[in-house]
């Protein structure tokens, strides 16, 4: 049931519930004939219809001018004016009606007439206090909804940001490693452009989306290791421990390849002889880890200004936007020539 069909349901069941309640007072304690129960009758049913009508009108009103958002003192005001105006209408045609049934002309007129207020405010005032609760919850729930929109859409975008800025970054270094070879073997050069192609086509299509299948990440990190591998021969070792289970697991993507470039950078590049890079992944507890190990001394890379920063930070804001505090990322030296990077998927959020 949709809101428009409960609210006529509480408007109807509401008014002929407050009407039935009156008519059997008038019932009990009046002794009527024939006729005048017919009138009763009658005037019950015009009492449901004004009583439906006149709160109607006063919820279009709220609405049309949006008194919702008014200052509480506004609110009170024109409320209260409302509730005022609602009540005489309700009592100039309840007197004409109940003539016809009760005989009041003996009785004293001050008396009867605010008698006949007090009742008939009663249930307007009941009335207004449920809407405007209702309005006010309502709208509360609105904001709420609007500002969740609002912020998962800034998320979306900000993710979209730090990807977006994590191409330069991979290009300048993958530009750098077939320089390097231009010179010293064309032929190695041409094997790393058509390689380097292959990873920014990957990159264009990964572009577009906010996550891609572990498969087509570790695809992109292979095309990038390889490439690397041309430039560094035997000083690059590269070993993969791939569960199997994982590969269709969605990750954020260019997120790993980036913590591989900064194990080749910072790792291989400044090894005595040799280094290598690991790549681990596996399930564990429902989650996704994924570990990168790799030759190297772990420096402090707090600051984004220094080299290095940038992917880390980029990669720890990225699982928060996407995944919140379920998601981790750590990054630390694991004995005195070993650094450790893992990250920590929920494969449930």
């Amino acid at each position: 049931m949709n809101f428009k069909q409960s609210y006529w349901l509480f408007q109807i069941s509401g008014w002929t519930l407050y009407t039935l309640s009156d008519f059997i007072n008038y019932f009990l304690f009046w002794n009527f004939n024939y006729e005048e129960l017919e009138n009763l009758v009658f005037n019950s049913i015009i009492n449901i219809l004004v009583g439906i009508s006149l709160t109607h009108l006063f919820r279009v009103v709220f609405k049309k001018y949006d008194w919702i958002k008014l200052s509480i003192p506004q609110l009170i005001i024109r409320s209260f004016i409302g509730i005022i105006l609602i009540t005489f209408l309700f009592y100039a045609i309840n007197i004409s009606l109940d003539e016809d049934i009760i005989d009041t002309s003996k009785s004293n007129w001050l008396l009867r007439d605010i008698v006949y207020v007090v009742n008939l405010s009663k249930p307007i005032l009941i009335w207004v206090l449920v809407y405007i609760f209702y309005a006010y919850t309502n709208e509360r729930r609105i904001d709420a909804i609007e500002r969740i929109k609002l912020q998962t859409s800034i998320e979306a975008t900000e993710a979209k940001i730090l990807r977006a800025q994590i191409n330069p970054h991979f290009m300048f270094n993958a530009l750098n490693s077939i320089r390097a070879l231009v010179l010293e073997d064309p032929s190695k050069s041409q094997k790393g452009i058509t390689q380097l192609s292959n990873i920014l086509r990957s990159a264009l299509v990964a572009d577009r989306k906010t996550t891609i299948s572990l498969k087509e990440e570790l695809k992109t990190i292979e095309d990038y290791l390889e490439l690397e591998k041309v430039r560094y021969e035997e000083r690059l070792q590269i070993m993969w421990d791939v569960d199997v289970n994982t590969l269709n697991i969605q990750v954020p993507p260019m997120m790993l390849q980036t913590l591989v470039e900064n194990a080749i950078k910072h790792g291989v590049q400044k090894a005595a002889r040799w280094g290598y890079v690991e790549i681990n992944t596996s399930k564990i507890f429902n989650n996704l880890v994924i570990k990168i190990r790799n030759t190297g001394v772990l420096k402090n890379t707090e600051n984004l200004n220094e080299d290095g920063g940038f992917g880390l930070k980029n990669t720890e804001k990225r699982l928060q936007l996407l995944y919140g505090k379920n998601a981790s990322f750590e990054i630390y030296q694991e004995d005195h020539q070993t650094v450790t990077a893992v990250i920590k998927i929920p494969l449930s959020i």
